[in-house]
């Protein structure tokens, strides 16, 4: 049953935008540091592990549900809600996943207190993704803040998967029918063979890739 949270009578009042206002900004400051080390592989002629980077902040409205759902008290939201910031790293390649995973632990503006690696582990549903949750320190006008986000890796072929999948979850909360549940499992095998298949012939790939760059910088020139 889909509850109405604008007419939900709460047993507490929270301060949203102030609550979200790090959350945000620990985001903004993820995705330009992610997007800026993919960027310095390429101004090097590298090839780069990150694909393209995106983030988002829980909705009040997940939040609210999520704090429900899991018996979540406001005081805890903090420490028990690991994805109220979340960033998202798609990559070509399986292997670039685990590269991307070693860059994040070599760095010192970050620290990772927890990962599940769902590429070797897959979920029953066929779901595949590395996550990691850090800790993140942001400065606020009255210090710094740290805070818990969530970083999820995966290939292309991964996250067209779970893109559908999340949409279909809309409908059907979860709860699958057979025939769904049978065909998501099978295209996500499908989707991990492509994954196996393209990293079979990276290196062409990623040779092509670097011709296309060098001849696009000569029309430009």
């Amino acid at each position: 049953m889909e509850v109405d949270w604008d007419n939900f009578l709460w047993p507490y009042e929270v301060d949203w935008d102030n609550f979200l206002w790090p959350y945000n900004e620990a985001v903004r400051e993820l995705k330009v540091k992610f997007r800026s080390l993919r960027q310095g592989f390429l101004t090097k002629g590298e090839h780069s592990p990150i694909e393209f980077v995106i983030g988002r902040v829980k909705t009040v409205d997940s939040i609210k549900e999520k704090m429900t759902r899991r018996v979540i008290s406001p005081d805890v939201i903090e420490t028990d809600m690991q994805d109220i910031a979340g960033i998202r790293i798609v990559t070509q390649f399986v292997n670039d996943i685990y590269k991307v995973v070693d860059l994040i632990h070599a760095r010192d503006d970050m620290e990772v207190v927890e990962e599940r690696d769902y590429i070797q582990n897959a979920k029953p549903s066929g779901y595949r993704s590395y996550h990691m949750v850090i800790n993140y320190t942001v400065y606020l006008p009255e210090g710094p803040k740290k805070l818990i986000a969530e970083i999820q890796i995966r290939t292309l072929a991964m996250n067209f998967w779970a893109t559908v999948e999340h949409t279909l979850n809309y409908k059907y909360q979860g709860v699958y029918p057979e025939d769904i549940s049978k065909r998501l499992k099978s295209t996500a095998e499908a989707a991990y063979k492509l994954d196996e298949e393209m990293s079979s012939i990276k290196d062409e790939v990623q040779e092509a890739q670097k011709i296309f760059t060098k001849n696009k910088g000569k029309e430009k020139s």
